[in-house]
């Protein structure tokens, strides 16, 4: 199958996925209001942060060792062994300390903790194996499965007067339900490690976990620092904002998980031009997403805010700057992921060893200073320092080259998208339109995205023939 298949496949996927989550989260937000999905939001970030040290980089380590090839059964039990082990310790912590982390949260969440970090280990062992077998288009169907799992469920629970114990329920049960499908796809056989599959393991594992706190200190960190300083109702209006500048990040996602395994199996084999080409295409198409949406942001941030409720209308400046910083973040992720791929886990520890301690201490600071807007900005500041170091480091393994043509060209198509955007909701908001939110935003990013496609179409080479190249079959007029 075709990479560019596979990313698209990946990136349909996640999109039914975040439908599925966009409609359960309306309903969440206008029934249970800021405060609740603040409590949500937080518990959610701690389970992430629990869940790195029950992880300490093996995930990562079980996909890297299953796609050189060799030994797939052994590798996968054995990460199923150190996991197993890793959470159990966690769990332990979790319990001895249940009072100071209910306190933290602000409602009696611990036991919810541990069933979530259950389902979690479960769900990234299942990743990790489809993954190092190359079938990231197999386990990418998964993810509206596992969305609408939860949804049904968690809205279920709510509206018979669960509340945040029923979102929590929710969210457990629809992640090992799918987490048993993803078994059932892979039927992986138990075959017994030596001492030196763990070594193994752990040779890339004690570099690669810390690229695992990189992406959990990007996507958590904020909120777990705010949980400390703003109110939960605040927190609630951040997460929100977090969740829709996150949606646009599915195909930078898409990319990295896809081309993984592939520069991890070209490096292994010493083709070091086809690795320096994946890494090109990955920086080439890895804002294609973004860059339109940020620009989206600023000009309809209010209004997409609003359609969760009128409450969360304030948090239109903070999407705009989370969007923004996830633009850099998306550069950074594809070099980060080609270091790890190419076998250099010592050089992405480093870069994300410094983009980690600025990431924590501009949270810190900032929020304490500058409430919860502060949050935006750090992520985005430790984002751009990320960048330089990975930057740095990936260069020096790997020629590759900046797309500035490219990335150029996305820019402009978004621009002038924003121009018509930015025409349209003008004119519209004198009409009986505009009273309709909902109606009006889809409107909007409708036409917002098509401007945006038809231009790029039209402007750049590589785009469309990356297009045409991973269609399922030509179209009769193309040549």
């Amino acid at each position: 199958m075709r990479l560019g298949q596979t990313s698209a496949i990946y990136f349909v996927s996640k999109l039914l996925a975040s439908a599925f989550g966009f409609v359960a989260t309306i309903y969440f937000t206008r029934f249970l209001g800021e405060e609740v999905i603040g409590f949500y939001g937080i518990t959610l970030s701690l389970v992430s942060a629990l869940l790195l040290v029950g992880d300490t980089g093996f995930g990562g380590a079980i996909t890297k060792r299953i796609s050189e090839g060799d030994e797939l059964d052994v590798y996968f039990t054995a990460g199923v062994i150190v996991k197993i082990v890793l959470l159990s310790v966690v769990s332990i912590g979790v319990l001895v300390f249940r009072e100071t982390v209910n306190a933290y949260v602000g409602r009696p969440v611990a036991l919810y903790i541990l069933l979530m970090m259950g389902a979690y280990l479960l769900l990234n062992l299942t990743r990790a194996a489809l993954k190092g077998n190359h079938l990231v288009h197999v386990a990418a169907p998964l993810n509206p499965l596992k969305q609408a799992f939860r949804s049904g469920i968690m809205i279920l629970l709510v509206y018979f007067g669960w509340e945040l114990s029923g979102m929590l329920l929710g969210h457990a049960t629809g992640t090992v339900l799918v987490a048993a499908i993803g078994f059932w796809i892979l039927k992986p056989n138990i075959a017994v490690p030596s001492r030196r599959h763990f070594r193994k393991l752990f040779d890339f594992a004690k570099f690669s976990w810390l690229g695992g706190v990189r992406k959990k200190a990007f996507q958590e960190a904020d909120i777990l620092v705010l949980g400390l300083f703003v109110p939960s109702g605040l927190t609630g209006v951040y997460v929100i904002a977090y969740s829709l500048a996150e949606f646009l990040d599915i195909f930078g996602r898409g990319i990295s998980t896809t081309l993984f395994p592939e520069i991890s199996k070209q490096s292994m084999d010493g083709n070091v031009e086809m690795v320096r080409s994946l890494t090109n295409d990955a920086l080439s198409f890895a804002g294609l997403i973004l860059i339109p949406g940020t620009i989206g942001a600023a000009i309809l941030g209010d209004r997409l805010m609003r359609v969760y409720g009128e409450g969360f209308a304030i948090g239109d400046q903070v999407l705009a700057i989370l969007l923004g910083a996830l633009v850099v973040y998306t550069y950074n992720q594809q070099l980060l992921n080609t270091l790890n791929a190419v076998d250099r886990p010592d050089l992405a520890f480093r870069s994300n060893s410094v983009f980690i301690a600025s990431n924590v201490a501009l949270n810190l600071a900032l929020v304490y200073w500058y409430g919860w807007v502060g949050a935006a900005v750090a992520t985005g500041l430790s984002a751009c320092i990320g960048l330089v170091f990975s930057f740095r480091y990936t260069r020096s393994q790997v020629q590759f080259e900046i797309p500035y043509r490219e990335m150029g060209n996305q820019l402009f198509a978004a621009l002038l998208m924003g121009g018509f955007v930015y025409g349209a909701r003008s004119v519209g908001e004198g009409y009986w339109i505009a009273n309709w939110n909902t109606p009006f935003v889809v409107g909007l990013v409708g036409l917002g995205a098509g401007t945006y496609f038809a231009v790029l179409l039209l402007i750049s080479t590589q785009f469309r023939t990356t297009v045409l190249q991973n269609l399922p079959s030509r179209m009769p007029f193309v040549q």
